[in-house]
């Protein structure tokens, strides 16, 4: 098992990033490796990488697979010595090892198609071994590029390769989070969750824009129940499960909207379970809620502009409104890029993926570890709170003003959201019910909250365009329609099964 953190290096910081490496004693080593899979891709369908890395003169056979966490590898190394390289890996190096019996599998499922060679890598690696809080950490510079075959028949398809990675050899991971954050802030990194195996094989295929990573509940330990610390670090690293491929995607500059979308509701998770499970156990850092909420706000801001004004249009225009001139924003929202490689955005990543990886602490600043019993009772209590302020507020929705219905819609989502985390101590099947009837007032409230939104943006028009009245008193009109929409579907709520009943 290996853990790590990847960088990526903006082109106008790698001159001061190799320079900073190059404060202590570097070793600089050429590494040629060939990947291979089936012809239909199973290893890599299956999350596995094979290759065969020339290391200076020597070959190196090497087996990799996710691991359990966001910065954790299930990784096996056979020394082949110098010479020439065998024609094919040798999959009988890695039998017994953990990634060993992962490879095996994927490769039976393919019913034993034979391994080709499908892309490569030549890469100069600068390394140095870093001292850090207790942690030792190999840093590793590499430069160079990625080539993978046109299966046109036309010349190689290639692309740079410009990462930093700190692997950590032995000491706490908190010493590893601790100086991955240093180098990311004072160097503008981002973190990236894009392997080179992943890029050669998005490479071999075009390099498609990569499917929206969405929420999974979280994984705990099977065994025992597990106790505060172990709920907090499962839940959060099923947040950083969602949040980190998709974050990745977007600081690459990828604009996909829904990828957008669903590094949002991450951090909505994420921002759930920093609320609702502090009390667990003793870590969770408050300075990790600001650049959270900042990035959230930004995100949100160009998909009010875009998504919800367009459909706003194209709504008005159905109903035979006349065309509308909208100003320009008084100021531009910033790129999605940028918002997500702002250096306190990384950090925090970088804090909360260590936090994640990190054995908690038994006792500290005096706040316990609540035991499994301990923890879900306060799972339950929080989930009849909620149910019950969703009930009260749902029942009297048309009367509240639009503050007090955008409260309603964010408790809703929070106790959607910790009823999706608590799903595997109750039962898939007992919590699907219990969601399935949250998902109707869910959808209705958010066309509700579109609608405000969408007002307040042709509002700032009447200025400029009279003919915006038209669109504010459609709107107002739609608003009351919606309102009462969502107020029967908060009042089915009543009816879905309280899951977390007779538990504890």
């Amino acid at each position: 098992m290996e853990t790590e953190f990847k960088f990526r290096i903006p082109p106008e910081r790698l001159k001061a990033v190799e320079a900073a490496l190059r404060r202590g004693a570097v070793e600089t080593t050429r590494l040629q490796a060939r990947y291979y899979d089936t012809a239909e891709g199973a290893l890599a369908a299956g999350a596995v990488a094979l290759r065969l890395r020339k290391e200076g003169r020597r070959w190196v056979q090497t087996a990799k697979a996710a691991g359990a966490g966001p910065v954790q590898r299930l990784e096996h190394n056979a020394e082949l010595g110098s010479g020439a390289a065998p024609a094919l890996p040798d999959l009988s190096r890695h039998a017994g090892t953990p990634v060993g019996e992962r490879l095996a599998e994927v490769l039976a499922r393919a019913g034993g198609a034979p391994l080709v060679q499908t892309y490569g890598t030549d890469v100069r690696r600068l390394t140095r071994i870093v001292r850090h809080a207790g942690a030792t950490v190999e840093l590793a510079l590499d430069l160079g590029r990625i080539a993978a075959p046109d299966p046109a028949g036309g010349p190689a398809r290639t692309a740079p390769i410009c990462e930093l990675e700190l692997e950590l050899l032995r000491g706490p991971v908190s010493g590893l989070a601790a100086l991955a954050a240093q180098w990311a802030q004072r160097h503008g990194l981002w973190l990236s969750t894009v392997s080179k195996a992943e890029r050669g094989e998005r490479l071999m295929h075009g390099d498609p824009p990569a499917a929206p990573a969405k929420a999974a509940p979280p994984d705990f330990a099977h065994g025992d129940a597990p106790d505060g610390a172990a709920v907090q670090r499962a839940v959060v690293a099923a947040c950083l499960a969602q949040i980190l491929p998709n974050a990745s995607e977007v600081a690459e500059g990828g604009e996909d909207a829904e990828v957008v979308h669903q590094l949002r509701i991450g951090i909505r998770r994420l921002r759930v379970a920093l609320r609702d499970l502090a009390a667990l156990a003793p870590g969770f850092d408050p300075a990790w809620e600001a650049p959270l909420v900042e990035a959230f706000r930004a995100l949100g801001a160009q998909r009010d502009r875009d998504l919800v004004l367009a459909e706003a249009r194209a709504e008005l225009q159905a109903a035979g409104a006349p065309a509308i001139d909208l100003p320009p924003p008084a100021e531009a929202p910033p790129r999605a890029a940028d918002v997500v490689r702002a250096p306190a955005l990384q950090a925090t990543l970088v804090a909360l993926v260590g936090f994640a990886a990190s054995p908690a602490a038994a006792d500290a600043d005096g706040q316990p570890v609540q035991d499994a019993e301990a923890a879900l009772a306060h799972l339950q209590q929080r989930l009849r709170r909620l149910r019950r302020q969703v009930l009260r507020d749902g029942a009297r929705f048309e009367s509240l003003d639009d503050e007090a219905r955008h409260r309603v819609r964010k408790r809703l989502k929070r106790l959607r959201y910790l009823a999706e985390f608590a799903a595997p101590l109750f039962g898939a099947r007992r919590t699907g019910r219990f969601l399935d009837a949250l998902r109707p007032a869910q959808d209705a409230l958010g066309v509700y909250n579109d609608a405000v939104v969408a007002r307040d943006l042709f509002a700032e028009a009447v200025p400029h365009d009279a003919r915006a009245w038209y669109a504010l008193g459609w709107l107002d009109a739609r608003r009351g329609v919606l309102a009462r929409r969502a107020h029967r579907a908060l009042e089915r709520i009543a009816d879905a099964p309280a899951f977390w009943k007779g538990r504890g």
